[in-house]
């Protein structure tokens, strides 16, 4: 199914959760909606729902306006974060309930529901554990059972609020694993509504990113660290050193440091008054014990934390640009062995430079 939600706004007293928000959802898609607590990711997924109601706007389905069908009319599939299963019923009974609460004119048979409940528990793998409660099973198996009912009524969308947000490390990876397998099974058009950027690489095909009621921005998790609409989601997608800087002649300042800032002068109405944020990501830096031009940065080591296959470096600009995190490969660490207190310079091989202007420009160094 197809989801348009064009110009949606809802107010709660003086808060606006959506604000003018559009969006554009194809049919069988998986998309992730990504944003920090309180940006309306959830009065979003509630609205597709109809568990909530617009102030204004529209909201169709398939090019068919849908603003005020009711709930029960939509065909929507709804996970929640905390499972809602039933605790006073087998697992069999959780999954058929959305079958049983049909009407009776479209109530399929008895023989109809028995098989389709356990063709469901078979497809996430929990056909042995139909007789048992939730209270019997572990997280990652209530979660499971809770997407077998969501699908259990043949939904045309899937609408999943942070599901995996209740379960540990290990379960949400294994779980997140499961669900990409099942929508190659089952392609209903899914929203996953998460503020984890790993659960949104490992499950959507596109990503959504909101903040304060609004869409930032769209794309593939590579096109949004590639190419960040704003500061903001340069900064909400991680990795990114964002820098306060201030225009002269033609350049950007960053404390004591000169960028050229040639590529980005057109789109700006009054560089006088424009003040620019720069951002450099935190592996698009090289690092040594000798200057490497014009544009190193001089800088000290403050800490150092080896993580797996990276070793990330707190680095503290001695040119008054602040702090710098740095993210370097086990490979390139080992050829300098820094160490804290020691003197770098840093070179940064990509920088991008945000105007008042909506979008960014990438610089090279």
């Amino acid at each position: 199914m197809r989801i348009e939600v064009q110009g949606a706004i809802k107010q709660f007293g003086q808060y606006r959760a959506l604000d003018q928000l559009d969006l554009h959802i194809p049919a069988g898609e998986m998309v992730a909606i990504l944003g920090p607590s309180g940006c309306g990711k959830t009065t979003l997924l509630r609205i597709i729902a109809g568990l909530e109601s617009l102030d204004h706007g529209m909201l169709c389905f398939d090019g068919v306006e849908a603003t005020h069908t009711p709930v029960q009319e939509r065909r929507v599939g709804f996970v929640f974060q905390h499972y809602a299963l039933f605790g006073h019923m087998t697992i069999f009974e959780n999954v058929a309930f959305g079958l049983r609460l049909k009407p009776r004119k479209q109530r399929p048979a008895e023989s109809v529901i028995r098989k389709r409940v356990l063709d469901l528990l078979a497809m996430v793998q929990l056909e042995p554990v139909a007789s048992r409660y939730p209270a019997q099973l572990s997280g990652g198996q209530r979660q499971r059972i809770a997407f077998a009912r969501a699908l259990a009524a043949e939904p045309r969308l899937l609408l999943l609020d942070e599901p995996f947000g209740a379960l540990d490390a290990r379960v949400r990876h294994d779980l997140r694993q499961w669900l990409r397998q099942m929508h190659a099974l089952v392609p209903v058009t899914t929203l996953f509504v998460t503020h984890d950027q790993t659960e949104a690489v490992e499950v959507a095909e596109r990503v959504v990113v909101m903040k304060q009621g609004r869409i930032e921005q769209i794309g593939t998790m590579d096109e949004l660290h590639a190419n960040p609409a704003s500061p903001f989601v340069a900064d909400f997608m991680g990795g990114a050193n964002l820098f306060h800087g201030r225009m002269e002649n033609g350049t950007t300042r960053i404390g004591e440091i000169l960028l050229e800032s040639a590529p980005f002068q057109a789109s700006v109405a009054d560089a006088a008054s424009c003040s620019p944020v720069i951002c450099i990501r935190s592996h698009d830096w090289q690092l040594g014990r000798q200057p490497n031009g014009q544009r190193t940065w001089h800088t000290v080591v403050r800490h150092l934390r080896p993580s797996g296959a990276v070793v990330r470096l707190g680095l503290e600009s001695l040119q008054g640009a602040g702090s710098i995190d740095v993210e370097l490969t086990r490979e390139q660490y080992d050829k300098h062995r820094f160490q804290p207190g020691e003197t770098v310079f840093a070179l940064p091989t990509q920088v991008r430079i945000f105007t008042d202007a909506p979008k960014g420009s990438v610089v090279p160094n």
